[in-house]
This record gives structure tokens, C-alpha cells and sequence, in this order.
């Protein structure tokens, strides 16, 4: 029983280092097929989700070098695992998909970027938007004015032709 211990312990490390971002959080009676969803859906936003003893989850941790408060893993814990650069995704279904179903996922904490946060501080980086969507905006910070002084360039030139146009039909009538 030992070498499957052990096994387990390694196969949880290993999914610790190898993830961009783990989120750690406390459910209560989650339905098989509710489960299943859950699984599903983040799985399409580049995260999977393990229920962990807290044992093993705390060792592998350890051996990784992440400090998680013990005093947290109170309950059934399940770890969410983000092999994405942008865990913002993951995070914000988490949350969601609780919502939706009477809180069924409370979390406790998170490590994203290398750094710990507490279930709080997750969920207010979850609100915030996304890479894509911080690109998409900066591009349009950067395109706004370019769009701003060509109209202008635009209406400069057009209004001596209008003027001309003006002229000529008050000569025509």
C-alpha cells in the first residue's frame, strides 16, 4: 500500500510543477454527474479538477515548494489544475459554475503566477479581464487615436471640395 502512496504523491507533484496556476477549494456533496459538468466544462478552459486527500495534497505541496496552511483544508478539498498560461478562465468558472449550482465550491486559495493568494483574493482576480481581453483593449487604446485624427484628416480635405461642390451649383442656379 505504501508504493501506491507514494505513487499518488508523485503523480500530485508532478501536476503541481507542471501547472501555470492550481486554485484549492472545498466542496460539500457534489453529484456524480455534477462532477462530470464541472469537469467538462473546465477542461475546455484549460484546467482539470482532482480531489485530493489533504494528507498527500499537503506533502506533494511540500515537496514542491508551496507553502499551503493546513488550517484552510478543512472538509472535502478538490484542487483545480491550469495548464494554460492564463488562469483567469479556469478562475472564472469556478465561480460561476458555483454559483449556478447553491455554492457548491467554496475556495480556499489559489496559487497563480507563482504567487499564494487566499480564496478572496482569487475570486477578485477572477473578476478582473482576461489576457485576450487586456490585449484587445490596449490595441484599441493604441488604434483610437489613430482612428480619431485620420476622421479629422478626412474632414480637412473634404471641405474645400465641399465648398467647391457648394459653389458650383450656386453658379449653375
Amino acid at each position: 500500500m505504501r508504493a501506491e502512496k507514494n505513487l499518488l504523491l508523485e503523480e500530485i507533484k508532478e501536476k503541481i510543477d507542471s501547472s501555470t496556476a492550481l486554485i484549492v477549494a472545498r466542496y460539500d456533496r457534489m453529484p456524480p454527474n455534477l462532477s462530470w459538468e464541472f469537469r467538462d466544462k473546465l477542461a475546455k478552459s484549460g484546467g482539470s479538477f482532482e480531489i485530493v486527500r489533504k494528507r498527500v495534497l499537503l506533502k506533494a505541496a511540500e515537496k514542491s515548494g508551496l507553502k499551503l496552511d493546513e488550517s484552510l483544508l478543512k472538509g472535502h478539498i478538490g484542487v483545480i489544475f491550469v495548464q494554460q498560461p492564463d488562469a483567469s478562465p479556469s478562475a472564472k468558472l469556478v465561480y460561476k459554475f458555483s454559483g449556478d449550482n447553491q455554492n457548491i465550491l467554496d475556495v480556499v486559495c489559489g496559487q497563480i503566477e507563482g504567487v499564494m493568494y487566499g480564496g478572496d483574493e482569487v475570486e477578485q482576480l477572477s473578476k478582473l479581464p482576461g489576457i485576450e481581453e487586456m490585449r484587445s483593449q490596449m490595441i484599441a487604446l493604441f488604434i483610437s487615436p489613430m482612428t480619431q485624427t485620420l476622421a479629422v484628416f478626412e474632414a480637412v480635405m473634404a471641405e474645400p471640395l465641399s465648398v467647391i461642390d457648394q459653389k458650383s451649383q450656386e453658379e449653375e442656379s
